[in-house]
């Protein structure tokens, strides 16, 4: 299997600090952090141990949220999808690692990344830029 692990679900946020503080206050997630920076503002919530941490991003266009599964070597992972027909939006980075994005036919949005920097995540909790 390609997709090794949903680790994130990627969700499109209008008001990042009122749904924080819903998923958090009501839904009894544990915030991990709140950033506001280089105009982005994005908080990680954990709603349980085994769950995807949930991104609420303010700068997310669309309305569905993007899932993102960890795989092995992205590389390897694009060539294995698009030998069964998939076709990549975009590559780029993110804080944990290279990425790449792209649709189902149905338009649910999909991503998969290399884990390079698991440290990432470890050193942003607790920051707090608002809420």
């Amino acid at each position: 299997m390609t997709l090794e692990q949903l680790d994130f679900v990627y969700m499109p946020s209008d008001d990042v600090a009122a749904d924080m503080g819903y998923f958090s206050d009501v839904l009894g997630g544990r915030l991990i952090f709140a950033i506001d920076a280089m105009g982005i503002r994005v908080a990680m919530i954990e709603l349980g141990e085994q769950s995807p941490r949930i991104l609420l991003a303010g700068h997310l266009k669309g309305e569905r949220p993007i899932l993102v599964y960890r795989v092995a070597a992205l590389a390897d992972a694009m060539t294995d999808l698009e030998s069964r027909g998939w076709t990549p939006e975009g590559t780029f980075e993110i804080p944990q690692g290279p990425c790449c994005s792209f649709r189902t036919p149905g338009g649910h949005r999909i991503a998969v990344y290399e884990l390079k920097r698991p440290q990432v995540v470890a050193h942003f909790v607790g920051r707090r830029d608002f809420g």
